[in-house]
């Protein structure tokens, strides 16, 4: 029975944090974007910006006269997704959650491999372009989304993929810790080179998604007299990640976890430099780069 214990563990937690995370909704507003500037046709990649908090991003980004490449599984939705954004124009995060265990077509568990890895991956893929399109006082940035859950996240390195003992939950808080431990990596790689990107994480609070669809039925039952109350609009939360990809005072500032537009002290594990370069190494190892 001892195997069972890592499931049940990341099981409270995860729920542990989300309760917290909703005490906190219940009893503050709210971020409201300020007035952001004009990005006068910077390029902006979000990926599941056809979705969700991915569109509100996209839709937003768009507005602010940014050039938006749309990123995501369905090219139709990604499609109908451009279609809608210039309708609305004119007229004045890609990520799973909670799923059973799946691999991706590489074999990796789901939840590491699509939250995690495929972003781990593009972005090493886009760095050489970031660091070129960026210079002093106007760097490049690069905005990741983890989420509260990373606070129960566990990270195995010698299990990554969930082989020895599945548990959805643990698999999911653990990719929102991996992003953290990278994006905390990269920010000090690119810092030690002097390169001219920006790296800042953000988490958008609980918010009314699709994501939930795959909550056990008494769950989902227990979600919905709480979510209209609680739980964020998407637009909502998308407005941190917003406010990171296009503030003027984060204008060369990385490093950060930022929670309802505000910086946040993430878990003492994710500060762990010791884990973050065996992630990263490990990381390197599974995508092939060298």
């Amino acid at each position: 029975m001892w195997w069972l214990l890592p499931c049940i563990l990341g099981f409270v937690r995860l729920y542990l944090d989300g309760v917290k995370v909703l005490l906190y909704q219940l009893f503050n507003r709210s971020f409201i974007l300020p007035d952001l500037p004009k990005q006068n046709g910077k390029v902006a990649i979000v990926t599941g910006g056809a979705r969700g908090m991915g569109y509100e991003i996209s839709r937003h980004l768009a507005s602010l006269d940014m050039h938006v490449v749309i990123a995501g599984n369905e090219e139709h939705e990604g499609l109908a997704a451009v279609k809608k954004i210039r309708e609305e124009l004119n007229q004045g995060k890609a990520g799973i959650m909670l799923v059973p265990e799946r691999r991706t077509e590489d074999g990796f568990e789901l939840h590491f491999g699509l939250n995690y890895l495929g972003h781990f991956l593009l972005t090493n893929l886009l760095l050489d372009v970031l660091k070129k399109s960026g210079k002093p006082g106007k760097c490049s940035r690069i905005v990741i989304m983890s989420s509260a859950t990373h606070y129960g996240g566990r990270l195995t390195l010698d299990d990554l993929q969930g082989r020895m003992c599945y548990s959805a939950h643990g698999a999911y808080a653990q990719s929102k810790l991996a992003l953290l431990l990278f994006s905390y990596h990269l920010q000090d790689q690119l810092w030690v080179r002097g390169d001219p990107v920006t790296v800042n994480a953000v988490d958008p609070g609980m918010v009314d998604t699709a994501l939930y669809d795959n909550l056990s039925s008494p769950a989902q039952l227990a979600k919905k007299p709480f979510a209209k109350l609680l739980f964020r609009t998407p637009a909502e939360g998308a407005s941190t990640a917003i406010y990171a990809a296009a503030a003027s005072e984060l204008k060369g500032i990385g490093g950060l976890y930022l929670y309802n537009g505000r910086k946040t002290e993430s878990s003492a594990l994710s500060y762990d430099q010791q884990l973050q370069t065996k992630l990263w190494k490990e990381s390197c190892a599974l995508v092939g780069l060298q």
